[in-house]
């Protein structure tokens, strides 16, 4: 493993900087695959390739840095260096969002016969596996009642991420029906609790029947005492945190954005709501709370779309085959970055 610092930002200075170390240590390997993700990460590292006239350049996107929420100038220009990227500098273009991918082929952004649509995938077998994974005494250690119906996020408590909107259409939800309770799964970075918003959050935090647990390593745990999962995000590119929830057999309420939408299938196994919208995101944890058996339904149709969609194995057979057909060998190539 050799560690590049890269920053998550448009900085020349410090961009260049790492062009240069990546050059230098491409030079220096002369690696078989150079495998890039991330928007910045990955940009970075594809002009450190073709300076250093290395083969075999893999772009895998999660999600295209360009999104709706910008303004038109914006978009645009983020949208054609992605594009210029993509023709210029990737040799295959990896898309985990369906849409991305049929943006990808009508731009022609690479070759159709270069660009594969790869979805993302979770161990949905050993780990969020709902038949696997078992907490009995979790939900009284964290103060859940057997009788309470629990709804969890999983995320940065960010503006961005829909939490406001989540605790507020919660907060009028909890009058209504006290057995209902929140479970947040996630903390705020130290960068960001300058924010003008961080006061107004740490209030609704407080609110009755809402439980911050901060950052966790037993996430499968606790989506196995839930009985929902909601993401009312503003933009993602393919949330695994959907994916995983999916995995313990979870209905699942999201935003109506990118990437949500290839994973929530209304009235089959959740709902999708218009994002930003606390009244339709209230309805939707609403019905999902006084109906068990919509529940059941949908936990049952989200367990078969993890297995049919989002296997991680499924992914990973994808890249491992192109692997193998670009290095002409079987297994993994031990020179790979």
């Amino acid at each position: 493993m050799v560690n590049l610092p890269i920053e998550r930002k448009i900085s020349p200075m410090s961009n260049m900087k790492t062009v240069r170390a990546f050059v230098s240590l491409m030079k220096k390997e002369k690696y078989d695959i150079v495998h890039v993700h991330t928007p910045v990460a990955a940009l970075l590292a594809r002009v450190a390739a073709k300076i250093a006239g290395q083969k075999n350049v893999i772009y895998t996107a999660h999600g295209f840095y360009f999104h709706d929420d910008m303004s038109p100038k914006v978009y645009k220009m983020f949208y054609e260096i992605e594009k210029h990227a993509a023709r210029r500098m990737t040799d295959w273009l990896l898309l985990q969002s369906i849409e991305d991918y049929q943006l990808a082929i009508n731009d022609r952004f690479c070759p159709k016969d270069r660009t594969i649509h790869l979805s993302n995938g979770v161990d949905i077998w050993s780990k969020f596996n709902r038949e696997v994974v078992k907490a009995p005494n979790l939900r009284k250690e964290i103060g859940i009642a057997e009788e309470d119906i629990v709804f969890t996020f999983i995320g940065r408590l960010v503006r961005e991420k829909g939490v406001f909107e989540l605790l507020h259409a919660f907060n009028r939800l909890r009058k209504e029906n006290p057995n209902v309770k929140l479970v947040l799964i996630g903390g705020l970075l130290e960068s960001e609790r300058d924010q003008e918003s961080f006061s107004e959050l740490q209030n609704l935090l407080a609110s009755p029947g809402v439980l911050h647990l901060g950052f966790r390593n037993d996430t499968p745990e606790l989506l196995s005492i839930s009985d929902a999962f909601v993401l009312p995000s503003h933009r993602e590119g393919l949330p695994r945190s959907i994916i995983e929830a999916m995995g313990m057999n979870l209905p699942i309420i999201a935003s109506n954005i990118r990437g949500c939408r290839e994973e929530v299938f209304p009235n089959q196994n959740g709902y999708l709501f218009e994002k930003e919208n606390v009244e339709e995101l209230y309805t939707s944890i609403k019905t999902l709370a006084d109906d068990e058996d919509m529940r059941k339904t949908f936990s049952i149709e989200s367990r078969k779309i993890a297995e049919e969609l989002f296997d991680e194995q499924k992914v990973l057979a994808k890249q491992i085959e192109l692997f193998n057909t670009l290095t002409k060998e079987v297994g993994l190539y031990e020179k790979t970055v």
